[in-house]
């Protein structure tokens, strides 16, 4: 009897260190997540803030005073605004498909082990990664033999296929046993039919985890629009808020009634004005994230610990 009351105790007391080391890692981790966030906060507070307030106190999270003059001064240069973030929605949309699809149809042939020169072609394709024509050779092949300059399929082809996307999903389509592969075979079914209605509805988490990491790409890039976009009117969203890091007169160049706007830029509002726009871009990729979280974690498992 002795025993058990003791046996008892022993694990009440194991259960109480198991509950506070459980409840000090929660808090742990809370703060942490609190310290992520806070710098998002800030910039959504800033945004509301006046320019007076925050030529006299800096960036606050206790502002003194709040003003919607950053917001309103975008809704009344509403043009540019509308116009990349349309730019930018379609080349999200679209670059996202597409790189989706070279990606998946290379990937699969790779993993294939009766693909003749699957070895090889891996090898090609891992070179690049460490080794490229660096940025005038690209520059010059979309510009002068695709044609690409100031045209929007220049914020597209150039970041279709990423090598390393292709390893994951490689190494992910590695993980569906090849006897299904054979007897879909069996069944009749070609090599594009099978990869359509058997590899990709097995591999769902794997495609939506590089579906995401292409959509945040596609999303945040400023680099092709400011190398190969010319004309103010297709800046996408990154491109032109890069440009309203040196001034935020781009936007009123790039308007279509520029003189109607001169008496507004003059009172423009300038570090509330940056941190709105932020928010304007940041906003869609917060609100998409939830969707693909229950894929993203298994895609990265499973993707990244078979071999």
């Amino acid at each position: 009897m002795e025993k058990v009351v003791h046996h008892i105790r022993k694990e009440k007391r194991i259960n109480a260190i198991s509950v506070r080391a459980n409840t000090i890692l929660l808090a742990f981790l809370t703060l942490l997540a609190a310290l992520c966030v806070l710098p998002t906060l800030l910039v959504v507070i800033v945004s509301f803030t006046s320019e007076q307030s925050i030529f006299e106190k800096g960036y606050s999270f206790f502002p003194s005073e709040f003003s919607l003059d950053a917001y309103n001064y975008f809704l009344r240069l509403g043009d540019q605004i509308v116009r990349s973030y349309a730019i930018t929605l379609f080349v999200t949309v679209v670059g996202t498909l597409f790189s989706l699809v070279v990606t998946t149809m290379l990937a699969y042939v790779l993993s294939r082990p009766d693909y003749r020169y699957g070895r090889i072609l891996m090898l090609l394709l891992l070179f690049t990664m460490l080794f490229n024509g660096g940025m005038v050779p690209s520059y010059m092949v979309n510009t002068q033999l695709l044609g690409l300059r100031d045209s929007v399929w220049a914020l597209i082809f150039p970041m279709s296929l990423n090598v390393f996307y292709v390893v994951v999903l490689r190494t992910f389509f590695r993980g569906i046993p090849m006897e299904i592969i054979e007897a879909a075979h069996i069944d009749g079914a070609g090599e594009f039919y099978t990869f359509l209605k058997v590899v990709l509805p097995l591999s769902k988490p794997g495609v939506a985890t590089i579906g995401l990491f292409t959509v945040i790409a596609y999303w945040n890039d400023w680099f092709l629009g400011m190398l190969y976009i010319f004309d103010n009117k297709k800046y996408p969203v990154q491109t032109l808020l890069q440009s309203m890091q040196n001034s935020l007169e781009a936007l009123n160049q790039s308007s279509a009634n520029a003189l109607e706007y001169a008496e507004l830029a003059q009172n423009a509002p300038t570090d509330s004005g940056r941190m709105a726009l932020t928010v304007l871009v940041v906003v869609p990729v917060m609100l998409a994230y939830p969707f693909f979280q229950k894929y993203f974690v298994k895609g990265l498992t499973v993707g990244g610990v078979k071999g």
